[in-house]
C-alpha cells in the first residue's frame, strides 16, 4: 500500500480551504464509508446537508450487494434530491463525500440541481490507493446522426 505521507499523488490536501463544519460532514462521509467496508460494499460513503447544516439524507455504495452498477452513494442522493427537494434548497445544499464523484455521479449531481460537493479523495488519489480503480476502457461514440429522422421526436415533445 502507498504511504499517503510520501506519495506526491496522494496530495495536495485543500484542508485548510474548509470550515469546521464542512470537516465535521466529511468525516461522517468518511465514516459512512468505513461502515460500508464493515457491510461487506465498496468503501464510498455519501450524505447531503441542507443550507443549514442539518444532514438530510444518506448513503453507501451497494453496487455489489444490488447488482446495480448505479448503486453509488452519490447517485443515489442526486436522485432524491431531484425528488425531495425543491429547486432552491438543492441550490443551496451540499454533497459530502469520501471520494471524488466519478462521471456518472457527477452527471447525476449537475441535473439534480445541488450546490456544492465538498470530497475527501480526488479521483488520482483514489487511482494511486488502488489502481483498478482508474482502468476504464474509453468507449467509441460515433454521432451525430440521422438528423432529419431524430428531431422529429424532439421536436414534438417540447411544441407541446
Amino acid at each position: 500500500m502507498t504511504d499517503p505521507g510520501t506519495d506526491p499523488s496522494l496530495s495536495p490536501d485543500s484542508s485548510a480551504l474548509l470550515a469546521p463544519a464542512d470537516e465535521d460532514l466529511l468525516r461522517r462521509a468518511i465514516a459512512l464509508a468505513a461502515r460500508a467496508v464493515e457491510l461487506g460494499d465498496a468503501p464510498y460513503g455519501s450524505l447531503l446537508a441542507g443550507p443549514d447544516g442539518t444532514v438530510l439524507a444518506e448513503a453507501h455504495n451497494t453496487v455489489r450487494r444490488d447488482d446495480d452498477i448505479t448503486a453509488h452513494p452519490e447517485l443515489k442522493l442526486a436522485r432524491w434530491a431531484a425528488r425531495e427537494l425543491d429547486a432552491p434548497t438543492a441550490a443551496r445544499t451540499t454533497m459530502y463525500t469520501s471520494c471524488e464523484p466519478c462521471g456518472m455521479c457527477g452527471g447525476g449531481i449537475v441535473r439534480s440541481g445541488l450546490g456544492r460537493v465538498v470530497y475527501a479523495l480526488s479521483t488520482g488519489q483514489l487511482v494511486a490507493l488502488h489502481p483498478a480503480s482508474g482502468a476504464w476502457p474509453v468507449v467509441p461514440r460515433v454521432g451525430p446522426a440521422l438528423l432529419g429522422e431524430a428531431r422529429a421526436p424532439v421536436e414534438a415533445y417540447y411544441r407541446r
